[in-house]
């Protein structure tokens, strides 16, 4: 059986299995990659991240990020399924080309990814890695959410980030602690693809020193619950921002059960863009037989 180098890493402990395929050779059928993230019978993880030359890949997001980035993110989620995008996963896959020598940063510190999402941008910070996640929206579809240990269902805000997530704005610490992720939210009516779904309670006082504070758990399409979601910390700040009104801070802190994150709102010609920063780590080493 052909041996496969790994490298096992996390940001904030939402964890990942790295495989370097640069020419895309490896069969990554959804199968294989459960077996790759049981975490009783394989190596265990939330996620594959496959490290793959955007040229090398036959589908059309890596064919439109050619021209700009050399590196796709190739990611799938601990069920095989693919996803879109992954913020806490491309902080850890910067992080892999750079110290694998893969890439280098251009004259501004910029490292261009592509992803199912489009080219992003991941530049160092102070507490690790900041990831411009482009423009975000209202995805308009805003579902009654249905979760354990919820005594009734609460309504959901809708937000793109590049993927689906769905926000519900709780009262209080107690109900936060108490929701029962092992199951899957139901949301009602159900979006096609479905979504993550993130469950906030504000920090009080909302915002300190010019800086808002918030507290999330998540269960992630194809995952389950983890301790972290990059995209659905964004999108957690974004959605409590949203129902703050225009007072508003720009930056948030968001403290999930893996550790703490930060987002930054940047306004620009084309919309508000949303940056997400924080750190990322290699666990270990290893090889997988496939």
């Amino acid at each position: 059986m052909p041996r496969i180098p790994f490298t096992k890493g996390h940001a904030t402990g939402n964890d990942f299995v790295v495989l370097e395929d640069p020419v895309g050779e490896l069969d990554l059928a959804p199968d294989r990659v459960a077996a790759i993230c049981d975490r009783h019978f394989g190596v265990g993880a939330d996620g594959v991240l496959r490290v793959v030359r955007s040229a090398a890949l036959d589908e059309p997001a890596a064919r439109a990020a050619a021209e700009y980035a050399e590196w796709f993110m190739d990611y799938r989620n601990a069920d095989g399924s693919i996803a879109e995008m992954c913020g806490n996963g491309i902080r850890v896959f910067a992080r892999y080309l750079l110290e694998h020598g893969l890439a280098r940063p251009d004259e501004d510190g910029v490292v261009r990814i592509g992803t199912r999402a489009g080219v992003k941008d991941v530049v160092e910070s102070e507490d690790g890695y900041a990831a411009d996640l482009g423009v975000w929206r209202l995805s308009g579809h805003d579902p009654l959410v249905h979760a354990r240990s919820l005594d009734v269902a609460r309504p959901g805000l809708g937000i793109d980030v590049g993927n689906p997530h769905v926000v519900v704005a709780l009262a209080e610490d107690a109900e936060l602690e108490a929701i029962d992720l092992a199951a899957a939210p139901v949301l009602d009516p159900a979006p096609p693809a479905g979504a993550n779904v993130e469950f906030v309670v504000p920090e009080d006082p909302l915002v300190e020193d010019g800086v808002g504070r918030i507290r999330m758990r998540v269960h992630e399409r194809g995952s389950g619950e983890t301790l972290s979601c990059g995209t659905g910390v964004v999108a957690s700040a974004l959605a409590i921002r949203y129902y703050a009104g225009a007072a508003a801070p720009d930056e948030w802190r968001v403290d999930v059960p893996g550790g703490r994150l930060g987002v930054h709102v940047e306004p620009r010609a084309d919309g508000e863009h949303a940056w997400l920063s924080g750190p990322a780590a290699f666990s270990f080493t290893g090889e997988l037989e496939l």
